[in-house]
């Protein structure tokens, strides 16, 4: 990521921000909040245009991060401390959320199925979904957990002229 883009992110973040970039990712320090999501989102998408990614793996990992970041509130309340992390690999995009929460686990459930109008419960099924492999990881001494999914580069579902049936 620029140098130039990296200070501009910093001058419109609030207090608790740290963002820490490399040339294939970065690492995020953030309380969450609405516009610690969407500048997640906005960070994450630069990463992987940087790369060569294809607008469709843009808006997956988007989507992905969306995700995983509001589990992440939803566990721990509006303002707690996290850490974003995205990687792109030759093949992959590796998303990784971690929350101080050890305790209050993500877990796959579907939504009522009466319930067509449901606001939650179907994150984790869109991640489940969309990622090519995803889970959790516990932190020692109590410290939280990490959640985290891979995403592929390019969709699973758009094939190659040549490849595939």
């Amino acid at each position: 990521m620029p140098a130039l883009v990296e200070e501009e992110v910093r001058e419109r973040t609030a207090p608790g921000f740290y963002l820490r970039s490399g040339p294939s990712g970065f690492v995020l320090h953030v309380n969450a909040s609405a516009q610690s999501l969407a500048l997640v989102r906005e960070l994450a998408a630069e990463v992987l245009v940087a790369a060569g990614a294809e607008g469709a793996a843009v808006d997956v990992v988007q989507l992905v991060v969306s995700e995983l970041v509001g589990n992440a509130v939803r566990a721990c309340g509006a303002r707690a401390p996290l850490v974003v992390g995205v990687e792109v690999r030759p093949a992959t995009v590796s998303v990784k959320v971690h929350d101080p929460d050890p305790d209050r686990l993500p877990r796959l459930a579907a939504p009522a199925e009466d319930d067509e109008v449901a606001e939650s419960g179907r994150g984790l099924l869109l991640v489940e979904n969309l990622a090519l492999a995803w889970g959790t990881r516990m932190l020692p001494d109590g410290i939280g957990k990490t959640v985290w999914a891979n995403v592929a580069l390019r969709s699973r579902t758009a094939t190659a002229p040549g490849e595939g049936c």
